[in-house]
Order: structure tokens, then C-alpha cells, then sequence
């Protein structure tokens, strides 16, 4: 008897961007892609918020600049109310108030629009499977951002929360998660510690449950409030 394979369900994409074309452009280049699905778009933050209830898509592809309620404060609230709805920002220059601000925010990941499509492809099928788009410049910036921001931001309950999670892993966990904040991929982990690169996505796992954390962007920031991370 020949086995049926389950079809795979795509992954449901929402489109946010106050240019007609720029909605236009992404939805025509996505729609050939059998494993990715639009259901919707939205104009401006505001409506990409209201938008996400409705849908619930498990992907949000958000411009930054909007009027109104921009991409960064859109993103904060979509995390804030549906912690598994992941959001790539998408913007027209890589500045360094973007990046930061974006991760801070919530996001999986940060673009430029003008990025391959090859490279957008990759960033949403990486952000979907639970991973972050970040390199480990970006991650070192984001560690400068926090180590120079004044100590009232970081209050008091955000670091008590992330010194008592990080607290509860095993010494071989707290190694992986300092690996992660110091912008080290799976493999490199791997090579530093002597372990099977999937022996390290387990470790991986087990450290982002433990912790509370979305991706590898949040693991940075709660180990660095944790001084799980020094600062160098």
C-alpha cells in the first residue's frame, strides 16, 4: 500500500504596508511560494493591530515608517497580545534606531526592502520555523544599545524575572545560553562545546522554554538583564 504524506499547511502571512504597491508587489512575489499563504493585508500600524486579532496569521511582514502608529509600536502590541504571531520588519534603510528598536519590540527579524528574494524567502521560512534573522553584529549592537540605556528602562521586575529564569537552568544550559548572546549559531555552539550540532538545537529548545523566550533576539535580552551576558 503506498503512504499518503500529510500535506503541509502553509504558513499564513500578513502583509502591512501604507503603499498600495509595495502590498501588491510582496503578495504577487509570495503567491508562488505553495508553502506560503496571504490572508490579508493592512495599511498602517493601527490596522495591522486590529488585522491580527482577526486573522491570527503566524507571520507578519511589517513596514517600519507608516503614519500614525509605525511598524515599531504595531510590532510591540501584536507580541504583546499574541505571543506566537512572529513579525519580520521590513524598511527602506538599515538604520541602527530601526534594527534595535524593532528586536527590542519583538521582532524575529529586520530587512531592507531592496534585500534578494531569495534572502526574503529564507527570513520567512526561518522566522516561521521558530528562528530569528539576526547576525551576530546585529546581536552586538543590540547588547551596546542595552548596556548604554539608562538603568531605569531595565526596571526592576524585568530583571528580577530574567536573573530567577536563568537561574533555574543546569551549568551545561547556562554555557549554551552565553553562546547564544554572544551571537553564536547552533553549528559554532556546537564546535565550542564538543556536542552534536542536534544535541545543541535540543539544548537550544530546553533553554528557550526554560527562560520564556520567543527566539534567539529575546534570549540575548534576558540573559543580558540576567548578567548572564557580560558586556564587553
Amino acid at each position: 500500500m503506498n503512504e499518503v504524506k500529510a500535506a503541509t499547511v502553509p504558513v499564513s502571512v500578513l502583509l502591512v504596508d501604507d503603499q498600495p504597491l509595495q502590498r501588491m508587489g510582496m503578495r504577487m512575489f509570495l503567491a508562488g511560494q505553495d508553502d506560503l499563504d496571504v490572508v490579508g493585508e493592512a495599511v498602517d500600524g493601527d490596522d495591522a493591530i486590529r488585522q491580527t486579532e482577526r486573522l491570527r496569521p503566524d507571520l507578519v511582514i511589517m513596514d517600519v515608517r507608516m503614519p500614525g502608529t509605525d511598524g515599531i509600536e504595531a510590532t510591540r502590541q501584536i507580541i504583546a497580545g499574541l505571543r506566537e504571531t512572529r513579525v519580520l520588519l521590513l524598511t527602506t534603510f538599515d538604520v541602527d534606531e530601526y534594527v534595535i528598536a524593532g528586536l527590542e519590540a519583538g521582532a524575529s527579524g529586520f530587512l531592507t526592502k531592496d534585500a534578494e528574494p531569495t534572502e526574503i524567502l529564507s527570513a520567512i521560512r526561518a522566522i516561521a520555523a521558530g528562528d530569528a534573522v539576526i547576525a551576530p553584529s546585529a546581536t552586538r549592537r543590540l547588547l551596546d544599545r542595552l548596556a548604554a540605556t539608562p538603568l531605569s528602562w531595565r526596571d526592576n521586575e524585568d530583571r528580577s524575572s530574567a536573573l530567577a529564569a536563568v537561574t533555574a537552568l543546569t551549568d551545561r544550559e547556562r554555557e549554551i545560553l552565553v553562546a547564544i548572546g554572544e551571537g553564536a549559531t547552533n553549528a559554532e555552539i556546537a564546535t565550542r562545546l564538543h556536542l552534536a550540532e542536534s544535541t545543541v538545537k535540543n539544548y537550544v529548545g530546553r533553554v528557550f522554554a526554560k527562560i520564556g523566550a520567543r527566539d534567539r533576539v529575546h534570549a540575548v535580552i534576558i540573559a543580558f538583564r540576567a548578567g548572564a551576558v557580560p558586556y564587553r
